[in-house]
């Protein structure tokens, strides 16, 4: 792509994500039999894709269709300006089989005053499994409880009430995530996650934003490369790692592996699962944990402050701890290379 027409794609993500929010009437509408489908397939090249999984009797793709303007406006146009335009474009609905594509693509890469964003709205079968592609635009899905792919080069995604094997990627916006269960991969290059109510296998990234998380149970993995990680009720096996922020933990149930290279750890730990792996560093570290629980301690620091601790036989120093505490048991490791740990 010329870097011109490459600097207009990236303009034009603002722009279908304002298209997005003030749909207006569709372009187009095309209905099929739901008991026919069982998949659905869209691409586009300048727009947003939302995808809701029904009950009904009938599937439905409403296709919207706007002007991008210079100034970051989605203009409503009349029929005759959009016929016009859409000479320089691929556009279609079809149904292949059990599966219904719809596609756009701007047919000479020309990102000008005179193109479009176009959109596609699906409502489908609840049961069935979904591919998404939009080179710029946003990504919704909701109710489906079949495989659901998708990945979008510069828009947000929003993922609520599916089950199964949930993959979105997004190349320039956050991600929002909640009420689902399944194998969930998500992950952004350039925005933040939340996360809420998720249950199973859940790998969650980013490489330049914050993660917020809620209620999240299973297999858990949540890393970002570029800023702060809060989470709130985590039970399973959890590993929660930032390369530049502070991670903040609490009602913690389980297994736990949790780093910062640079920022401040702070962990209440609700109940103890296989084993507790703490890492700082360069920042402090605040642990709160049960201390009636049989524990293998290994603890280093710059300075380590603590209560009296009952139970325990071994090695006390000023930085570090190694010994075992109710008669020993779960391998309990906590890191801070420049900084204070406090276990309380």
């Amino acid at each position: 792509m010329k870097p011109l027409n490459l600097i207009l794609a990236i303009l034009l993500i603002s722009f279908s994500t304002f298209a997005q929010t003030n749909l207006g009437k569709p372009y187009l509408v095309k209905t099929f039999s739901a008991k026919d489908i069982t998949n659905l397939k869209m691409d586009t090249s300048g727009g947003g894709l939302t995808v809701v999984g029904t009950t009904d009797a009938e599937a439905k793709i409403e296709v919207y269709i706007r002007s991008n303007n210079w100034n970051g406006s989605s203009d409503i146009l009349p029929k005759e300006e959009v016929e016009e335009r859409l000479k320089n474009y691929e556009l279609s609905v079809t149904q292949e089989g059990s599966t219904i594509v719809a596609f756009s693509k701007n047919k000479n890469d020309n990102w000008g005053r005179k193109s479009l964003s176009i959109g596609f709205k699906a409502f489908i079968p609840e049961k069935s499994s979904v591919d998404l592609r939009t080179s710029a635009g946003s990504i919704n899905v909701k109710g489906i409880t079949e495989n659901v792919n998708g990945k979008t080069a510069g828009g947000s995604i929003v993922v609520r009430n599916c089950k199964n094997n949930i993959n979105l990627k997004t190349s320039g916006g956050s991600i929002t995530a909640d009420n689902s269960s399944g194998n969930i991969d998500l992950s952004t290059s350039g925005g933040s996650i939340s996360a809420s109510d998720l249950d199973g296998k859940i790998d969650l990234k980013t490489s330049g934003g914050s993660i917020n998380l809620d209620a999240l149970k299973g297999t858990i993995s949540a890393i970002t490369s570029g800023g702060s990680i809060k989470a709130t009720e985590l039970r399973g096996e959890s590993t929660v790692k930032t390369s530049g922020g502070s991670i903040a933990l609490r009602e913690i149930y389980g297994t736990l592996d949790a780093a910062t290279s640079a920022g401040s750890l702070d962990a209440e730990i609700s109940e103890l699962g296989k084993s507790l792996n703490l890492s700082v560093s360069s920042g402090s570290m605040i642990v709160k944990m049960p201390m009636n629980r049989g524990v293998n301690l290994d603890c280093t620091a710059q300075k380590i402050n603590t209560g009296m601790l009952i139970n325990f036989k071994g090695d006390t120093e000023k930085i570090s701890i190694k010994g075992t505490l109710n008669g020993g048991g779960i391998p309990v490791t906590m890191r801070v290379s420049s900084g204070t740990l406090t276990i309380k």
